[in-house]
């Protein structure tokens, strides 16, 4: 049995459901929707790369690092974005939040704090996580200024992290929010 099984998440309009291959059609319109795969600071897809991004998703959760969800309007059924549980540590009671991209059109609205709502709150209440955490890259200040908004901690920087998709080396922010700083989050949530 798996530390993250599959659920359906919803809330305030926003309904978290396991990203699967029939979301693909949904992920290309999001991503298109201001051109997200050009910013070099994200993990969205080129719309022609939108199946691989979903099939290495899928492979990541049959391998336990990873649980995608499409991020969906519980009401039209569009997709708007996706968002996961990624480097997932049952043995410490730990997952990170992230590969998070959201359709332009949806970006700075209730949608992202809704998703992490569930996320986080499925984190803490049901699957019993001792830590929830975040990372950025350096130059991604709207996410990290986001991470901070959720009630998030400021863990530090890890210089020399990781690659950019343009090849270039990235500093990474990390963060995190324990157990016991969970209910003050939910309550200004």
């Amino acid at each position: 049995m798996a530390f993250v099984e599959p659920v359906t998440l919803r809330e305030r309009g926003v309904r978290l459901e396991p990203l699967a291959a029939s979301h693909e059609a949904g992920l290309r319109a999001a991503a298109a929707d201001g051109e997200l795969w050009k910013l070099r600071i994200t993990s969205v897809p080129e719309p022609e790369n939108t199946g691989k991004y979903i099939d290495d998703a899928l492979r990541m959760r049959a391998d336990g690092n990873r649980f995608a969800f499409a991020v969906v309007d519980d009401t039209t059924g569009t997709v708007l974005g996706t968002t996961s549980y990624h480097d997932i540590l049952p043995a410490v009671k730990r997952v990170e939040i992230g590969y998070t991209w959201y359709a332009k059109s949806v970006q700075r609205t209730h949608v992202n704090t809704t998703a992490k709502l569930l996320m986080m709150g499925h984190a803490f209440d049901t699957l019993g996580c001792h830590v929830v955490g975040w990372r950025t890259d350096n130059f991604n200040f709207a996410s990290q200024r986001a991470i901070e908004r959720l009630g998030a901690k400021k863990d530090g920087v890890i210089r020399g992290h990781a690659l950019r998709r343009d090849g270039t080396i990235r500093d990474t922010v990390m963060y995190s929010m324990r157990a016991g700083e969970w209910p003050e989050a939910k309550a200004q949530l």
